[in-house]
């Protein structure tokens, strides 16, 4: 369909629709090729400075999304005190009990092509590469919630880096951004409040 023959509307509602769900279980309402198709399809068609294509996505289902908990756990648990462990690790054991993660990264390699080609914009490229990096997550979060599932955003980066990396295999130029967490929708989005626009936007010349 052409972009002529499509509202601004549909977007806005599907922006709506995109909201943080922490109560999460491992019934998927789609198939994991599905959702393997959804990484694919938002890694292709995000926008990226320059078509750096600096994204890179690892989609864990099942014993390795758990591992993914398990290992993040253990990480917490050697640097949250004693007296402030058990609300984190019951934040651990909801995550756990969700169906997968994707995790996002920022390939570093990319990074630095584009520097050496461009070495006016230099400074530009490592800021650019985490705005790529956000739009394809806000992309396939979006994405996700419209095929009936549930998702919540985490940032567990830089402490598990290194287990990760070492965990998958992964190339060293690889840093990671988020950790999207998604399964069944076990429970609703949570009230959210808005600051008023005026506050936020402003209009000149209209």
């Amino acid at each position: 369909m052409s972009a002529a023959k499509l509202s601004a509307d549909l977007l806005i509602q599907m922006a709506k629709a995109r909201r943080t769900i922490y109560a999460l279980d491992k019934n998927l309402p789609i198939s994991t090729s599905r959702i393997q198709e959804l990484v694919n399809e938002t890694t292709l068609h995000t926008p990226s400075s320059f078509n750096s294509q600096s994204n890179r996505a690892v989609v864990l289902f099942g014993s390795e999304h758990d591992k993914l908990w398990d290992l993040t756990t253990s990480t917490l648990r050697a640097i949250v005190p004693d007296d402030k462990w058990k609300p984190t690790q019951d934040r651990m054991a909801m995550f756990k009990g969700a169906a997968g993660t994707v995790l996002f990264f920022e390939d570093q390699d990319a990074v630095k092509s584009m520097q050496a080609a461009f070495p006016a914009y230099a400074d530009r490229f490592p800021g650019w590469a985490t705005q790529s990096a956000g739009m394809q997550q806000l992309l396939l979060w979006t994405s996700l919630e419209l095929e009936g599932l549930g998702a919540n955003l985490q940032h567990y980066n830089p402490l598990i880096d290194e287990k990760v990396a070492a965990t998958w295999d992964l190339p060293k130029s690889w840093q990671l951004n988020a950790q999207l967490v998604f399964g069944g929708r076990a429970g609703e989005p949570g009230t959210k409040e808005f600051k008023p626009l005026d506050e936020r936007v402003k209009v000149f010349g209209a």
